[in-house]
């Protein structure tokens, strides 16, 4: 199923992950919000779904989809690069307190 820019694949009419296109600037997107239910992790769903994502995007005229995630979470990182997402950079938060 797609609505607009978020994508949600099904299995026998159940969603089964889900994932959206953002943050459009020129030439790149940003592909987020990528989330699979606990009961269907492992299956291989998130990294077709970002996969076929990507893809469309490209298709729409993207030069390159960007892709933000957390070093902690070694199961997302292995998923992107597999389906050709490459590391750029780390990004750090600083807090200000007064």
């Amino acid at each position: 199923m797609s609505t607009g820019n978020l994508y949600i694949p099904e299995e026998n009419d159940t969603a089964v992950s889900m994932a959206k296109i953002g943050r459009e600037i020129q030439t790149v997107c940003s592909i987020g919000q990528v989330y699979t239910p606990p009961y269907f992790r492992g299956r291989g769903y998130a990294t077709s779904c970002v996969a076929q994502l990507s893809n469309t995007a490209l298709s729409r005229g993207f030069a390159k989809c960007a892709l933000y995630t957390d070093l902690a979470n070694p199961t997302s990182n292995s998923i992107y690069q597999k389906i050709g997402y490459k590391p750029i950079c780390d990004s750090l938060e600083i807090k200000f307190v007064e």
